[in-house]
């Protein structure tokens, strides 16, 4: 079964910006979050795939490549990993495309002959919302080419070392007579490294590197928010003929939040809030994104939708000791399963308010309006 279009899977245009993307993703992540819809495979595969799709839109470089070669770009093990984290070592498939578009994600070029800085390299991390409030240390391991212990890195067998190469005397490049041209091209006996390995060495075979995992401490500061990076300078991949090691960039998703929804660093929350309460008005003990508390008044006659504002209890903000506001959307719930005592005092009630709709505001104003609609088809 062929995937859906990204963008018809977030239901934007192809011109979206990031704001919509952002604000699409989020909508669509609360709709189909596997919190809220409890063993339902169709809505756990539709949280997959809106996931899958942002993950590639949001990132401006892989979005180009999505736009000019679609779902291709991707495959064969292409694209940003899936999962809490994931790793890409920048070879083959969406490689190959990513080095035609841009020139590599920012490593050196590909030059034969000569110190070659080591490509760059992507890891994808995971984090829930309250890390990214608060900010937290963790380890990642990841696979990385290292110099081999056993040559020391010149993959010559130990007590060798590698020779001058006697075709180009060291230089990794050849010229070659053609008529009245002449051209030069790498050394076809060195393969344009300008030196020669007659005994290599047993461990690395060669090449003067092995595979190794490698642990790292990374620091995730208070604040980051969806699609940031966190660079790791000389913890790319090992450069080649001395060359410098490329850089690790540690790109940040947050999980969608059971609670909580961000918007930049303002925090939304929609809590139910009891007819009665609505009505009398009173207090409301709400949840913060600090895990604390905080006390809201409810005043008298409060209508759903309506928002309450509190400052400083937002997100934390990027290098900054301040923080952004929380929004509390209340949802005025009707109470169901009523007693017959209940029952009676709202009959009470419905008869003493009459037909006027004077405890209704809203109500009074939309029949006065559909009313006058009736008198004008009159008229």
């Amino acid at each position: 079964m062929s995937k859906r279009d990204f963008y018809e899977v977030l239901g934007v245009s192809r011109t979206a910006d990031a704001k919509e993307l952002k604000s699409a993703y989020r909508k669509l992540a609360m709709q189909y979050h596997p919190d809220r819809n409890p063993g339902d495979e169709e809505a756990e595969k539709s949280f997959k795939e809106v996931n899958e799709a942002y993950n590639i839109l949001k990132d401006d470089q892989q979005r180009a490549a999505y736009d000019q070669y679609g779902h291709a770009a991707f495959e064969n093990g292409g694209g940003p990993g899936a999962g809490a984290g994931g790793f890409d070592f920048g070879g083959g498939g969406f490689a190959d495309i990513f080095e035609e578009m841009f020139g590599g994600f920012g490593g050196g070029g590909r030059r034969s002959g000569g110190p070659q800085r080591g490509s760059d390299l992507r890891y994808n991390m995971q984090i829930s919302l309250e890390e990214a409030f608060h900010g937290k240390s963790t380890e990642i391991k990841i696979p990385s080419a290292v110099k081999c212990d056993s040559c020391d890195g010149s993959g010559a067998q130990k007590g060798t070392q590698p020779e001058t190469c006697g075709t180009c005397k060291g230089h990794g490049r050849v010229r070659v007579q053609q008529g009245f041209f002449t051209m030069e091209r790498a050394c076809s006996t060195c393969g344009g490294k300008g030196k020669v390995i007659k005994s290599p060495c047993g461990t690395c075979h060669g090449s003067g590197q092995v595979e190794k995992e490698k642990t790292l401490q990374v620091k995730i500061p208070a604040g980051v928010d969806e699609g940031n990076r966190i660079r790791l300078s000389g913890e790319g991949e090992l450069g080649q003929q001395g060359g410098g090691p490329g850089d690790l960039y540690i790109f940040i998703t947050i999980e969608p939040h059971k609670i909580f929804q961000r918007e930049d660093a303002n925090i939304f929350c929609r809590v139910p809030l009891s007819m009665v309460k609505a009505s009398l008005g009173g207090t409301l003990e709400v949840p913060t994104i600090d895990g604390g508390r905080a006390r809201l008044t409810i005043p008298e006659g409060t209508q759903s939708k309506q928002q309450f504002r509190l400052r400083g209890k937002g997100m934390s903000i990027l290098r900054s000791d301040h923080r952004g506001d929380m929004f509390v959307e209340v949802a005025v719930e009707t109470p169901v399963n009523l007693t017959k005592r209940q029952r009676e005092l709202l009959e009470e009630f419905a008869a003493e308010a009459g037909d006027d709709h004077s405890n209704s505001p809203q109500s009074r104003g939309f029949f006065d309006r559909v009313r006058e609609f009736w008198d004008d088809l009159t008229d």
